[in-house]
């Protein structure tokens, strides 16, 4: 999995004109799905980016260090396949994003992991496949790459490059 991690001052997904999901202060996590994550992919991203301490502490004054949790702050997760664009030419091809079929149910069980793992009420999602537009006030800002550990795929990606 591969995921962009932004720290936000407010987020929000719109669909057809009309806002689905929004959080406050917290991050947006924009989540690309690769053809062969497994579970334990998820499990790493779940636990990695609750855990990013990409928020300082106010009682210390000490910088990058609280979570999203100890804030207890929003979490909005948005799939995005083109995290796994490789362009061929000019024209992207996305043959290594795993296809819809399966992507949907693993990104649904990834949303669940979350909630699951933090507090239900603050994890929101946008709508899988839909054409959304992402509006955010990105706070520093603070963006961070997140990958799973793959290697191997990691090696696959840049063979199928050249």
């Amino acid at each position: 999995m591969r995921t962009i991690v932004q720290r936000v001052a407010s987020a929000s997904v719109e669909v057809e004109g009309r806002t689905v999901s929004e959080i406050g202060p917290g991050l947006l996590v924009l989540v690309g799905v690769h053809e062969s994550d497994v579970e334990s992919d998820a499990d790493y991203i779940c636990r990695k980016v609750l855990n990013m301490r990409l928020f300082p502490n106010d009682k210390t004054g000490k910088a990058w260090d609280q979570n999203v949790m100890q804030r207890n702050y929003g979490v909005l997760l948005v799939s995005q396949f083109t995290l796994y664009g490789i362009l061929k030419g000019n024209k992207p091809d996305f043959h290594v994003a795993m296809p819809p079929e399966r992507a949907k149910p693993f990104y649904a069980s990834l949303v669940e992991r979350f909630r699951k793992a933090y507090n239900p009420e603050s994890v929101k999602d946008g709508v899988f496949g839909a054409m959304m537009k992402v509006n955010l006030i990105n706070d520093g800002p603070v963006t961070m790459q997140l990958d799973s550990s793959q290697s191997s795929k990691n090696k696959n990606d840049t063979e199928r490059e050249t």
